[in-house]
């Protein structure tokens, strides 16, 4: 559970929100919700302390949960599905001069890891459905909805290098899936085409076969830099996290 001082880090040190969901991958009907996610970055002061800054935070608002920045990043370089889309949604909230540079980077977190990374969890994801068919007789339609967007996000971004998260022109297909108009058997034989269009992609995909990660490790050293820098100003923070005024 999130604690006020958790809370206060997203809300004074965000540098990067967007929308999530539905919402961002074209989807939306009335009933979505809006799914906030975002990236904080903890002043460089808290590290110095046995107690380290929270890696992640859920809230303060409903719906909503941050990663901090160098988590973000680890997560990203490790092709973590969630996370990459992050970077690529069309719907920003807010961000700053730290944020705008990490968006400026996000292709150096592109690789071919993601061809791994996007079907494991999609297989994760179909094994859940294939046991909600054995239970109950049916799928999580809106995961089985989900499930095909991400399979068709991934080949999309193994065939050209570039990761797009709206569906376009899929968007009635996918909500026929949702509204369980297209039957189990039918939605099986999409993921497994979808399964093998990813795996042909990943042979000749443009992608290189590793992240930048020379080029994200200099903009996290960068950045805690700058931000020590920035404590040792008239407000500095003292390594227990309070404020200190320089005489």
């Amino acid at each position: 559970m999130s604690t006020a001082a958790d809370e206060a880090l997203v809300r004074d040190h965000t540098v990067y929100a967007c929308v999530m969901g539905s919402r961002a991958f074209g989807l939306a009907t009335e009933e979505s919700d809006t799914d906030r996610r975002g990236v904080f970055l903890a002043p460089t002061p808290l590290f110095w302390r046995f107690e380290k800054p929270p890696t992640h935070v859920e809230g303060p608002a409903p719906e909503q949960f941050s990663w901090e920045l160098e988590r973000f990043c680890e997560l990203a370089l490790r092709a973590n599905p969630n996370v990459l889309e992050c970077l690529h949604s069309p719907l920003v909230e807010s961000v700053d001069d730290t944020g705008r540079e990490l968006l400026a980077l996000r292709g150096a977190f592109l690789s071919r890891l993601a061809h791994g990374t996007f079907v494991r969890y999609a297989m994760g994801q179909r094994r859940k459905l294939e046991a909600d068919v054995r239970v109950h007789g049916a799928p999580r339609w809106k995961h089985a909805m989900h499930l095909l967007r991400l399979l068709a996000s991934s080949r999309d971004l193994l065939r050209t290098g570039e990761l797009r998260i709206d569906v376009g022109d899929a968007r009635e297909e996918l909500l026929a899936v949702k509204r369980g108009e297209v039957s189990w058997p039918e939605v099986e034989r999409r993921m497994d085409r979808l399964g093998e269009e990813n795996d042909r992609a990943a042979l000749r995909s443009p992608l290189p076969p590793e992240p930048d990660r020379a080029a994200l490790e200099d903009f996290l050293v960068r950045t805690r830099r700058a931000s020590a820098e920035r404590a040792r100003g008239p407000a500095a923070l003292t390594p227990s996290g309070d404020r200190r005024t320089r005489p």
